[in-house]
């Protein structure tokens, strides 16, 4: 059944999200729980400083003593990147800059990381996943058919910190999650949860052709469950509790440490701007740029006229499609053929795998009910 095309009148999300609602006046459901969840209880002011303030009191006490008193994960990304810049200089931090090398960083990733570690004076630490067993992940996710190929890289990526957290007794974790870019999440259709460890054992264990030996693992129940509340490791997003205006950080950062600007926002992974900027718009037919726009616009750091406009060209520039589509041939070691194959190949959803969907269903509900997360996911 062809479903007519309909587009917010608020923001840019449109049909393309299967699972969207619209009110009378054509205003979708990301918006209404913005509007309803989300911002009356979100503040960056003095409440929000105030909060933050006790939990950054709370951080330097279990860091007595210690060489750091928090980690914090860095992707050389914006959001990551002024976090570091603030948890040294405005919060008075000793984080350890932890970054995960999944084989995919882009030079100007590396060059951005190293600018803000040098000019902060932080320590970097980077753990580099085994590329064999990376490889084969990522090439079983590509035959499976799914539309969240990038999977394997943020699941090691956040597997391992909360791994280190755990072996070296660290009680907070620092993220650059926030509401002010991010308070839209991608619809599930387009980028499942990568912290589904049943069905990444899944799709392994139908495409893969060797065993994982190292690769980090940890399952919902277990960071979620375990490791906050037996373990005491919290996860804290300081972004979320102070103003933050994405252009304002570029500026500071591009002025204090020559850091530079990707494209797009997660483009500072070769993989990511592939899998973002041209499989899944080219495959799937979804722009995450939708998503990252309207979250702009709800935080008034965008129009929707502005986000129309950029909308019309296509999310990775067309010129360099076959240097980077060869290129991820290349590093995969198979034909740009396979690859094309893969790409032409019927298109499967989450659910055409095993999963623990109603696990993470269950669990937002209880966290909504909480107040502990308050952006919806459907």
């Amino acid at each position: 059944m062809t479903i007519e095309y309909r587009i917010c009148t608020n923001c840019v999300m449109d049909t393309t999200d299967a699972l969207i609602t619209f009110d009378e006046q054509g205003v979708c459901d990301h918006c209404r729980n913005f509007r309803a969840g989300i911002q009356p209880v979100w503040d960056t002011g003095e409440k929000g400083r105030a909060e933050l303030q006790r939990t950054v009191e709370a951080i330097r006490r279990d860091g007595r003593g210690k060489d750091f008193d928090c980690i914090l994960g860095i992707s050389g990304g914006i959001d990551s990147s002024y976090l570091t810049y603030l948890a040294k200089e405005e919060l008075g931090l000793r984080p350890l800059v932890f970054h995960v090398d999944g084989g995919w960083n882009s030079e100007l990733a590396v060059h951005n990381i190293e600018r803000l570690v040098k000019g902060l004076n932080l320590d970097l630490y980077t753990v580099v996943i085994d590329w064999e067993e990376m490889r084969d992940l990522q090439l079983a996710f590509f035959k499976a058919g799914v539309p969240h190929i990038d999977t394997p890289q943020d699941h090691a990526f956040f597997a391992t910190m909360y791994n280190f957290a755990e072996k070296h007794r660290i009680k907070h974790i620092l993220t650059g999650a926030n509401y002010s870019t991010e308070c839209i999440r991608n619809p599930l259709e387009w980028t499942y949860h990568a912290t589904d460890l049943v069905q990444i054992r899944d799709i392994h264990s139908k495409f893969g052709t060797r065993p994982l030996k190292t690769f980090p693992k940890s399952n919902i129940l277990r960071h979620k469950a375990y490791l906050r509340y037996v373990k005491g490791i919290k996860v804290v997003a300081p972004l979320n509790f102070m103003p933050y205006v994405k252009e304002d950080a570029v500026r500071l950062l591009t002025e204090k440490f020559g850091w530079k600007e990707y494209p797009q926002k997660h483009f500072e992974s070769v993989f990511t701007r592939f899998f973002e900027g041209y499989w899944l718009p080219k495959k799937f037919g979804y722009d995450t740029r939708k998503v990252q726009f309207s979250s702009l616009i709800l935080t008034g750091q965008m129009t929707r006229d502005e986000a129309l406009e950029k909308l019309k060209t296509p999310p990775c520039d067309e010129k360099n499609i076959a240097a980077d589509f060869a290129y991820i041939a290349k590093k995969l070691r198979i034909s740009v053929e396979e690859l094309e194959g893969y790409l032409n190949a019927p298109n499967r959803t989450h659910r055409d795998y095993k999963s623990q969907e109603w696990l993470f269903q269950t669990g937002t509900r209880i966290l909504n009910a909480l107040g502990v997360e308050k952006r919806s996911i459907r």
